[in-house]
Parts: structure tokens; sequence; C-alpha cells
């Protein structure tokens, strides 16, 4: 009998398991069962997040209780002290997200570890900015990001706010892998959605306390001190038309809090503002697509408003439309936010004589080198660092210690930056503050979001980058991606799309080829990834999904005109593509 079957009949006898969940096993066909019981979920060092199920490779209680036992084994190593600090736990809007949190409250609360349990949906960041503000050991976040309705997640995060490291996820992991479906002891303690709502320092049971409205102010205090503009705010923030749409996720608390006590007039989709566990008014609840900001730029026709902002149900990543020259809403990509933000950041800093001598920007390898171009304009450092924005709060955290640069601000051109130290992970809240405030401080300058971006263009050159993903489905998707990844190393590489190859870097083996045969080694952390290094600067990344069975490719270009550099992009983006075909 192959392992599949083995777990399957596990669950099929387990008491524990519901009747109705025995019915859903009992109707599965053998490709299904192999598929929901072949491998346990994995769990990474972004968690694990999977399609909503019965199975081990499903996102269902018994492997949150699981996952968090594995966890709770691994903070009891840790000691007493580590114990009483305790875990904070945060979640979204999605389906099961406030039953699964709660879950892991138990499950702590029953291994004698103190839990901070969101008292209702939190974001991301509030869920870092908690674990340092109370002094907790580590964080969980139930969310599956921008993922479709069929997912869920539970990401876990270090004492320092930012996702767990690779090496204290790997102690997690062998936990967890010790550990059953069934039997995982769990407190009494009587807790539903509706009776903690609205509570704040309130003990459930011994370990089980449920905080709200106090963290909330501190957050909130936390961004208010980042803002550049108070004065074009107070003149001009009742007057902006700002559309913004939570797309039925968890930032409409704290974004519109925090932009209604700065004075920023804020026009709310209200057909998306509600949870809704369907997310029934997109495809996606993702930002990053236009279609998902519709909704949004329907209200800004209608109001006359140049801006659509947009969180995913997390608010850790962040959408916008603007409005073009031509009065035509386009969205914009996760580089050319960044980029933005950047720029209204340093330019107020230096216009108000507060710029420091070591500022220091962070960005990932796969971000436009547009970025470093502006930074420098500026005299400010600009820092790498692997995908994962840990490793962007890696480098706050060093520089805490040493005082060697300051960090201003970091970025991923996958729409999350994190303005402030107040937070380690991405946060959409302050996000939507900065870019609404800038809306300000450019109105009262009489500029336009557009053209900021179009002058930043005209002076630095027009920098374009484009990603996409090949999806790996079936049970060999993820031996596949592996032997791609293997044949795109052994591969010898001297142009693409008539541009030269200057140098090839292998993040596995952390050594850069040169043309010429010479190698230089790379001082970043392990990770499977590759990058072509391309004449004028140019380049091409691959690397899988840290998360989903996806094979990613980024390309990145520059060029004299937009559409010259669009057209280059788009072909390298095809011969890549073509790679794996």
């Amino acid at each position: 009998m192959d392992n599949y079957e083995i777990r399957f009949d596990e669950w099929l006898a387990s008491d524990e398991v519901s009747s109705e969940d025995k019915a859903r096993l009992s109707a599965l066909s053998e490709e299904e069962k192999k598929e929901m019981f072949f491998a346990p979920l994995e769990f990474g060092t972004a968690g694990m997040r999977g399609v909503l199920d019965v199975g081990v490779n499903r996102m269902n209680m018994f492997t949150v209780r699981r996952a968090t036992k594995g966890l709770a084994d691994y903070i009891n190593t840790l000691g007493k002290e580590a114990c009483e600090r305790g875990v904070v736990i945060s979640y979204d809007t999605r389906k099961y997200s406030s039953e699964f949190a709660i879950e892991v409250a138990k499950v702590l609360s029953a291994n004698g570890i103190n839990a901070h349990l969101f008292e209702d949906v939190r974001p991301v960041p509030m869920c870092s900015f908690a674990i340092r503000r109370l002094n907790a050991v580590a964080g969980v976040m139930i969310t599956a990001s921008h993922n479709p309705k069929i997912y869920n997640g539970y990401k876990v995060y270090g004492e320092d706010g930012a996702q767990m490291s690779p090496e204290s996820t790997d102690k997690v992991v062998k936990f967890i892998d010790k550990t059953p479906y069934f039997g995982i002891k769990r407190a009494e303690a009587k807790l539903c959605a509706a009776c903690i709502k609205g509570k704040d320092n309130v003990k459930f049971d011994e370990h089980i306390t449920v905080i709200g409205k106090s963290v909330d102010d501190a957050y909130f205090a936390q961004l208010e001190k980042l803002s550049l503009s108070p004065e074009a705010v107070k003149s001009h923030g009742a007057g902006v038309k700002l559309v913004y749409t939570p797309i039925h996720g968890s930032g409409y608390m704290p974004v519109t809090t925090i932009l209604n006590r700065m004075g920023i007039k804020v026009n709310v989709v209200e057909e998306q503002a509600k949870p809704d566990t369907e997310f029934s008014t997109v495809r996606v609840p993702n930002p990053e697509e236009a279609d998902t900001l519709k909704l949004g730029v329907e209200l800004a026709d209608k109001i006359g408003s140049d801006i659509v902002i947009g969180t995913d149900p997390d608010a850790d990543r962040m959408g916008i439309a603007i409005r073009n020259d031509k009065g035509e809403f386009i969205l914009l990509n996760g580089n050319q936010i960044g980029v933005l933000l950047l720029n209204y950041i340093l330019r107020r800093k230096k216009e108000t004589g507060t710029l420091p001598e070591n500022g220091a920007l962070v960005k990932t390898i796969v971000t436009t080198e547009l970025a470093r171009k502006l930074a420098a304009s500026y005299g400010v450092t600009t820092f790498d660092v692997l995908t994962g924005f840990k490793f962007i709060g890696e480098k706050i955290k060093e520089w805490e210690d040493s005082g060697e640069y300051v960090y201003l601000f970091g970025f991923e051109e996958s729409y999350g930056s994190l303005v402030g130290t107040h937070a380690r992970d991405k946060d959409a809240v302050v996000a939507a503050m900065m870019f609404a405030e800038m809306v300000c401080y450019l109105d009262s300058e009489g500029e336009s979001v557009y053209g900021v971006l179009q002058g930043i263009y005209e002076k630095l050159g027009y920098f374009v980058e484009k990603a996409t993903s090949v999806t790996f489905g079936g049970l060999d998707g993820m031996e596949r991606m592996k032997n791609i990844m293997l044949s795109l190393r052994e591969a010898k590489y001297t142009e693409i799309e008539g541009t030269p190859v200057l140098a090839v870097s292998d993040f596995v083996s952390r050594v850069k080829t040169n043309a010429d045969g010479s190698a230089e080694a790379i001082e970043l952390p392990k990770t499977n990834a590759l990058k072509l290094h391309l004449a004028n600067g140019d380049w091409i990344c691959v690397r899988p999904s840290g998360t989903e069975p996806k094979l990613k490719f980024y390309v990145a270009t520059s060029k004299a005109t937009q559409k010259e550099a669009t057209e280059l992009a788009d072909k390298y983006l095809a011969h890549m593509k073509a790679t794996v075909k």
C-alpha cells in the first residue's frame, strides 16, 4: 500500500474527522486521493499555503493544529521566558481565518505558551508591529495574501517582527514532521469570533489574551510620525479626491483610520468595503490586476478622481491606478509604485534638510535598477537582498545595531514596501498613507503623479521590467521545476535576443561567472535563483516560487524610449518562457 493510501485510511478512520469530511473523503477519485495525501503541505520560511480542503496537502484545522504544535514544541525549547513572552496571532478576512487563528491560540495555550490574539481581522503589518510592541517571541498570521478564495495560509514571524529565519524555520519543521495530525491537545477556553470582537487586553484563560485598540492606537501613532508634508496635508487633504478599496480585506479599518487621522479625505468603494470570504466582486483579490481595481476606477470617474488605491486581503501589498496625460486610467506596476514613493521620500527629506549622509535604500535582486540610479542622485546607497521581505527586515536590524546606515525605504517588485521601521514586513497601510500624502504634496505644488513619473524617466532613462510565471501542476510539478532549473544552470549563454550575456549569477553555488571565465563570490545567502547579466545593464532572472508550484521569470531593460524598452523586455520574456516548453 502506498503512503498516500495509508494517510487516507488514517483520516477516514479518525474519530476527530467529521461525518461531513468523511463523506467528502469517500467521494474522492483515486487521483484526488493521491494529490491530497501524497505529501504534507510544505512548510517553509514563508510558512505554508494551500487550498482549503481535507487531507495532509490541504489547509484545514488538522494541518493548522499540527503546524502550531510544532511551533509550540520549538518555543518550549527556548525556555520559560520565551513561553511567557508568547505569540501574537492575527488573521485576515478569508474563509476559516478566524477559526484557524482561534485554534492556534488554543494549541499554544495547551502547551503553556501565552497567546496574544487580535479581537478581529488585522493585516500583516499590524501583526509584525504587535510582535515587537508586546515583546513576543513569535507571531502567526493566518492569510493566503492575494491568492484566489479557495486558498488560506499560515505565516510565522520571529521576535524581530520579520518572517521567521531559515534557521529557526528548519527547527520548527523538524518538530512538525514528528507531530501526528490527530490527538493534539487544545485549551478548553470558550473562544469564537463574535465573543472576542471589541475586546482589548482581556484574558480568556491562563494563557490567552485578546488584544485590540491599545495596540492599534500605538501603531497609528507610529505611522503619524512618518509624515513628511503635514502642511500640504492640512491645506489640501480635504480637497484631494482619493478612491480606496480594501477588496473585502483587512485593510479597511487601518487605511481609513490613518487617512482620517491625518485629515485626508478618502472615498471608499462601498461594494468592496465589507469582509467577504468569497471576494465576490473580483476574479482574484489581487490589486496588481487591472480588473480587480475596476470598481475603484468607475468610482474615480464618477467623482473626478485621478488616483485609485487598493490593498490585498492581508494589506501587505498595495496596487495603484492613476490617470495619465490623456485622462485614461493606467495601472502602475510594483517597481513604479516603489520608485514614486522613494522619489517622494528623498525629495522631501532633502527639501527639509533631514536626508542623512548615510541613508540607505534596500531592494531585492529582481527589483528595478531605476531605484538605484534615483537613490544615487540623492547620495543614497542601495543594497540588494534576496527575494523575501525578511531580508529587508534583516538589514533594518543590522543597521539599528551597527549605526552604519540609516534605513530610508525598502521595496520589492511584487508590490510590497516599507516606509519606517515600526514593522519588519511589507506594509500597505503606511504605503497608502504615504502615497496619499504624496498626492496632497504634489497637488500643492501643481504637479501630478503621472507627470512626476514621466519626469523621472526623462531624467534617468526609460526602465521597463516585466515578470511572468509558469505553473507546474500535478504530482510531478515540483520535480519538473527542479529539472528545468538544472538545465538552465547547465546552459551556455552568449546572447539573448541579440544582447550579449556578460555574466551569470548562480545563487545556489553563490558564484557569479563572467563571460571571460573569471568568477567572483556572491555575498548573499544561498537560494534557488539564476540571474543573467546582459549588456547595457539589462538582466533576466529565473527562480521557483517559495509558496506555489510556479517558475517565475523576471526581465529588465532600459532604453531611450518607453516603446523600445517595452519591445525588448517582451522579447526577453518570450525567449525565456520558450526554454521551459
